[in-house]
């Protein structure tokens, strides 16, 4: 005996290839569908509309496939207002939590479709019934008796389309190859870049210590300067071989010039991190003109906010690396809400992090030498990344160069 429930899909569900997916996963566990109204759009920009019976065996494996179609936009035919439980202590879950994606999503409370405010991914949704909102919660920020979704009932996500017009990001969404011409792709990210500061928006930039290494540092920090970066997420090894390269002109004692070890190079970058210890902090030595120049120099100077988050891996370290881990996260959280890009280049663990806390809207470049570091990142879940294999030391001076011939300096 078979038992069934009715969803629907609407919007560009083909073209994105949603409507695939949804058969796909509904057939993969064990289900079969039935097709009860199919309306295509006629033009590009047209949406479609597809009312489902979704069946299976039980009632357990029927909920497991609504529960995966659920991510990709299927609702409920029948849409009840969504199922709260309150948490019984601080960071202790209720039984059947809503796990969030991060797509916008939106609950029914009160018989009214409300927002859920800063979404990202691997969450909770706590609902505010006085003031009737509904708040994407980290479970490191859950407390005793906030009211949490449970299940997925009354919960509709979007998940995003297709651009209906050409962009890099529909060039190549959510793919990464090391066949494509880096050049051709580089002037596209610029123009991208370009568009995106034009409109008033926000860029952020996710680096690794590599950027330095490959001598891609004073690329970099001209793009800072000419305004195209508006904040900083990296670890304490970055902005200590920024800072070592500067002072001593090496990077993990290697001169950057001749590509050839330096004596007793090995111990510059703790003079470094010393040097910046005795000054109080990254801005205090550029004050004081300790540092006179590289990446962290021009965040600085130009006032653009930078979060380094340590691992347990770190030197000194730095005095304005943040050690806590939650703390680390809440800062950059604070920066990322706003942003409508971000370029990871040449960090797996810090792409993956700034990864989870991104809304699917936000158009993601992940650059790397190593291609299967953008495929974990798509594995972890952030599908709206495009890779671009390429070292950071022929990325960011290609991305220099494109920038100045498409635009020239945009001052901030």
């Amino acid at each position: 005996m078979q038992v069934s429930r009715e969803v629907e899909l609407e919007g560009h569900i083909i073209d994105s290839g949603i409507m695939t997916r949804v058969f796909d996963t509904i057939m993969d566990m064990g289900g079969n569908f039935e097709i009860i109204v199919f309306d295509v759009g006629k033009k590009k920009t047209d949406p479609s509309y597809a009312h489902l019976k979704v069946n299976a065996d039980t009632e357990e494996n029927l909920n497991a496939i609504l529960s995966e179609i659920h991510r990709y936009g299927a609702r409920l035919l029948e849409i009840r207002d969504v199922v709260t439980v309150p948490a019984e202590g601080d960071r202790v879950v209720p039984k059947g939590f809503y796990s969030t994606t991060h797509h916008p999503t939106f609950v029914k409370y009160a018989g009214e479709w409300i927002p859920v405010r800063h979404i990202e991914m691997d969450c909770l949704i706590v609902i505010d019934p006085e003031k009737k909102t509904a708040l994407c919660t980290p479970i490191s920020k859950l407390k005793k008796g906030d009211l949490v979704v449970v299940g997925e009932e009354g919960v509709r996500v979007s998940p995003p389309e297709r651009p209906r017009n050409v962009s890099t990001f529909e060039f190549m969404h959510g793919t990464v190859s090391p066949e494509r011409p880096s050049e051709t792709i580089i002037a596209r990210i610029a123009r991208e870049i370009i568009e995106v500061k034009r409109r008033g928006g926000k860029i952020a930039l996710v680096g690794g210590p590599a950027i330095i290494h490959t001598g891609a540092a004073g690329a970099l920090a001209r793009i800072i300067r000419n305004g195209y970066i508006d904040v900083l997420f990296a670890g304490n090894a970055l902005a200590t071989h920024d800072i070592e390269y500067n002072l001593f002109g090496t990077s993990l004692g290697m001169d950057l010039s001749t590509g050839k070890p330096v004596t007793g190079g090995h111990k510059n970058h703790l003079y470094a991190i010393s040097e910046v210890i005795r000054a109080g902090s990254i801005a205090a030595a550029v004050e004081k003109g300790i540092i006179t120049g590289g990446i962290m120099y021009e965040c600085v100077r130009r006032g653009i906010p930078f979060v380094l988050a340590g691992s347990i891996r770190d030197d000194g370290p730095l005095p304005d690396v943040i050690t806590d881990a939650m703390a680390a996260q809440d800062r950059m959280r604070e920066h990322i809400r706003d942003c409508s890009m971000v370029l990871m280049v040449a960090t797996l663990l810090h792409s993956v992090a700034v990864g989870n806390f991104l809304p699917s809207y936000v158009k993601t470049i992940c650059v790397d030498i190593n291609p299967s570091s953008v495929t974990k990142l798509m594995d972890r879940g952030t599908m709206q990344a495009i890779g671009v294999v390429s070292d950071a030391g022929t990325f960011f001076p290609l991305l220099e160069k494109q920038l100045e011939l498409q635009s020239g300096r945009i001052n901030g």
